[in-house]
């Protein structure tokens, strides 16, 4: 989709922000931290109503708060930023932004989508609680 098309949803949308990715870019709706990846594959894999399920978001979300701190013991991660890591991922195991994670059981057979589900939720709640917004 060229910028032209891209502005004409924005402006039929104007809850929604444009985020890119390898495959170009797509509007989101604003009040989701969700990203591009994860708004691809609710357009692409609309596949019946089961969503994934809460205890494979939450594991996911404890692999995501490990790998921050493993970066961090490692010198890999500043100290600042893990803690903003962790707290987001803490938020995502305690059950708080359930509907960030919209996607259905039927998805490609590696779960990818899912992973960067929990990715893009994770790093714009950091940014948000880094920037105070």
């Amino acid at each position: 989709m060229n910028m032209t098309a891209m502005q004409r949803i924005q402006e039929s949308e104007p809850s929604s922000r444009i985020e890119s990715d390898s495959m170009g870019q797509i509007a989101v709706p604003a009040n989701h931290y969700w990203g591009a990846q994860t708004e691809r594959s609710l357009h692409h894999f609309a596949i019946g109503e089961d969503r994934m399920p809460a205890e494979l978001i939450r594991a996911f979300a404890i692999l995501k708060k490990a790998a921050a701190l493993v970066n961090h013991d490692l010198g890999k991660l500043p100290q600042d930023k893990m803690e903003l890591i962790v707290r987001a991922a803490d938020e995502v195991i305690s059950g708080r932004h359930t509907d960030e994670f919209p996607l259905r059981i039927w998805q490609t057979g590696s779960g990818t989508q899912t992973n960067m589900n929990v990715n893009e939720v994770i790093s714009n709640r950091t940014i948000e609680l880094a920037s105070g917004e």
